[in-house]
């Protein structure tokens, strides 16, 4: 009746996580456009918009061996897709799934104004 609870992680833990050296993947499940007009720097972002993600198919997040898993944290504009996208993953198996808690608009504002906002 319910969706399942999301895991999350906040804008400001985020942020600390791009600062540091840790192995993770910032997937952006946000369209092509939506991605020139704001972005996170970072060598560690993946974009994959929701709208080609088809099942079981996401070509830039291949599933890791065992053991060798490292966190994703999904984010879009406000953290619906992202949420969606962190629940899917979590139903396929995936581990350490974590979305961005008010997406790129939060971040933006809270953490980093050059991100831009539209």
């Amino acid at each position: 009746m319910f969706a399942k609870p999301v895991s999350e992680i906040d804008v400001q833990a985020l942020s600390e996580k791009l600062q540091s050296n840790e192995e993770f993947v910032l997937l952006d499940v946000r369209e092509g456009w939506e991605l020139e007009r704001a972005r996170i720097a970072d060598k560690r972002l993946a974009h994959a918009p929701l709208s080609q993600l088809s099942a079981g198919e996401m070509p830039v997040l291949p599933r890791p061996a065992r053991g060798q898993e490292r966190s994703v944290y999904v984010i879009c504009h406000h953290g619906v897709r992202s949420a969606n996208v962190t629940r899917w993953l979590s139903a396929q198996g995936w581990r350490n799934v974590f979305s961005v808690r008010g997406g790129i608009d939060e971040y933006a504002r809270k953490v980093d104004q050059s991100v831009g906002m539209y």
